[in-house]
């Protein structure tokens, strides 16, 4: 780490000063962001998550670009942090499951299968604009599930706020035969992702001067 800094102050540093904003209303992303030290304002924007379009990878990139733009028009001179996260399998986008139904059917198809997950962050500097942005992939495997046992998750009221309806943090834990990437990104904020963006990406635009901004 260059000059013998910490994670806090690199991250502080490249921000100058800037109020650090995360565009998430996210439990998760809440405590992972607390981990690395850092003091922050959180913020909901209003976007539409449609992440039918694209890949994985350029879905949830995409997303997370529209969150934190759809901050900076609130906030003028701050870092705003944003993600998404997309779970994927059979070629297909599961998000957040609308009702109990929808969270039953989305743990039927994982049961004894292994499933992607995705998550994009986005690091946006305002007023400069400058973009920082990238996905990271796990693979998630399930055991599995009997159907009193997904009937009794569903009703615990947890996966109804979690894409793909469940949580690897909570209950949920104990349907995981095992994962292979990282483990923060099936929380839903890949906390070395956010970080090489801010060491390597970021950094290298501030030191480069305005750049085109980099779109999913």
């Amino acid at each position: 780490m260059s000059g013998n800094r910490t994670v806090q102050e690199l991250i502080r540093d490249l921000f100058a000063g800037r109020p650090l904003v995360l565009a998430s209303g996210s439990p998760r992303r809440q405590e992972l962001l607390r981990k690395l030290g850092l003091e922050f304002e959180v913020h909901v924007p209003s976007v539409q998550e449609t992440p039918e379009t694209g890949t994985p990878e350029t879905a949830c990139t995409r997303l997370a670009r529209e969150k934190a733009e759809a901050a900076a028009v609130r906030y003028r001179h701050a870092a705003i942090v944003a993600a998404d996260t997309i779970v994927e399998i059979d070629g297909i986008p599961l998000g957040k499951p609308e009702d109990p139904a929808a969270a039953k059917r989305m743990l039927r198809r994982l049961s004894g299968r292994t499933h992607r997950v995705y998550t994009g962050v986005a690091v946006l500097l305002t007023p400069e604009q400058t973009l920082a942005c990238g996905a990271e992939r796990t693979e998630v495997t399930f055991h599995a599930m009997r159907e009193q046992e997904i009937a009794a998750y569903v009703a615990s009221g947890s996966p109804m706020d979690k894409a793909g309806g469940y949580g690897i943090q909570d209950t949920g834990a104990v349907f995981v035969a095992g994962i292979r990437g990282c483990f923060y990104n099936v929380m839903g904020f890949p906390l070395a992702r956010f970080y090489r963006l801010c060491r390597d990406e970021l950094a290298a635009q501030l030191a480069s001067g305005p750049a085109p901004r980099k779109r999913a």
